[in-house]
């Protein structure tokens, strides 16, 4: 893909996971008509892999550390929104698994990310 700079695990992941997102708030707007939680999901699934890039320009090792700890977040409540939309029976399963599970796996790399940051700080 020519978009993604190749290299780095978390900024790759967190890249095509973003790509994901688009693609399910697509299917969202034009299969299901749901406007309100698309956009919720759209912001904080996109905006990982933003806060990651900036992580990963930051001027210190606090703010790399800042950056990242956003990153983990916006994971999070991206995790909440798909749980959300799954439960609330809008998505169906099938478009939900890889999704959730490329989530975990974000928050795992960032976690460990943060966690070897503070170790080395």
């Amino acid at each position: 893909m020519a978009g993604i700079k190749k290299g780095n695990p978390v900024r790759d992941k967190s890249y095509e996971f973003a790509l994901s997102i688009i693609k399910l708030y697509k299917f969202l707007v034009e299969q299901k008509k749901e406007y309100v939680l698309s956009k919720q999901i759209l912001r904080s699934g996109t905006s990982i892999g933003a806060n990651i890039e900036e992580a990963l320009g930051g001027q210190s090792r606090k703010d790399f550390f800042a950056k990242m700890s956003i990153a983990y977040k916006e994971a999070r409540e991206t995790d909440y929104w798909l749980r959300l939309l799954y439960d609330a029976g809008i998505i169906p399963i099938d478009k939900i698994i890889n999704l959730t599970n490329d989530c975990n796996e974000l928050l795992k790399l960032i976690g460990t990310i943060q966690k070897t940051t503070r170790i080395n700080s």
